[in-house]
């Protein structure tokens, strides 16, 4: 069979999908968010990051990219419209039956992708039900972070509408990003001081709304962010996920019994 024309699950035919979960029983989720992000990014902004990437991922690890649909867990920026939320279990039982679908026709390893970090509480029970009561192999990446660990020195950290943000979405969607839009930001030392509490290994506190973190909604310096960067951001990360999610599942195949072996996982790096 030619070279797949997209990655992306719901672009192709059924005799194309059967034909790549015989060859590699790769599937990819992407996990994001409907929510405001600002004048200047589109409120897809979280599901469009994890599409792009999953998809160049998928490129490099030779797998599928599942629809992972547009909707996250995030009740803390339900005070500005734009935003749609899900509960929890409605969240996880939507990523537990999709890739469930998978495993019956063949698909035996799931890699997550997530860009939306009120997910990360859902995502760990779906993964969890997903390898013991179904069966696959399942590796979680947080991609946002890899992003931050890899470019948040340059691009101000990981802010919420910042540019990091509004890279990922240059590369998937140019059009939708209106960097000329942008006439306010909240603080930047209290969001900074603010993400830095919520995101500590030890010390988790439960904050109201993301006005918490930044009055209007957003905060972060976007302005210098350009398409040609956004390409290298994510080529970047695909690279960096790519190489450590191969790596996992294949220690792994090596110590979980009753789990299928993945043997067409492509050597990467």
């Amino acid at each position: 069979m030619a070279s797949l024309p997209s990655r992306y699950f719901i672009d192709l035919t059924q005799p194309e999908i059967a034909a790549q979960l015989k060859k590699n029983p790769l599937v990819l989720l992407p996990a994001g968010s409907t929510e405001q992000h600002g004048p200047h990014l589109p409120t897809g902004t979280d599901i469009y990051a994890a599409n792009v990437i999953s998809h160049a991922v998928a490129e490099r690890m030779d797998g599928l990219v599942l629809p992972g649909g547009p909707l996250g867990v995030t009740p803390m920026h339900m005070p500005f419209e734009g935003t749609l939320s899900l509960t929890p279990d409605t969240y996880q039982r939507v990523v537990t039956e999709t890739a469930v679908s998978t495993a019956q026709h063949g698909a035996t390893h799931l890699l997550i992708l997530n860009w939306h970090e009120g997910n990360i509480p859902s995502l760990s029970i779906a993964a969890d039900s997903l390898h013991r009561e179904h069966g696959m192999t399942v590796l979680t990446v947080q991609a946002c972070y890899v992003a931050a660990e890899l470019y948040g020195h340059d691009c101000g950290g990981l802010t919420h509408g910042g540019e990091i943000e509004a890279l990922a979405v240059l590369d998937y969607r140019p059009e939708l990003v209106h960097l000329e839009r942008i006439d306010y930001s909240s603080e930047h030392e209290l969001g900074r001081k603010m993400d830095k509490l919520r995101r500590t290994r030890s010390y988790q506190p439960v904050l109201t709304d993301i006005r918490s973190i930044a009055p209007t909604g957003w905060y972060g310096s976007p302005e210098h962010a350009t398409v040609e960067k956004g390409r290298k951001m994510v080529a970047d990360i695909a690279d960096a996920i790519a190489k450590e999610a191969a790596d996992i599942f294949r220690e792994l195949a090596g110590v979980q019994g009753g789990v299928a072996e993945i043997t067409k996982l492509k050597q990467v790096g």
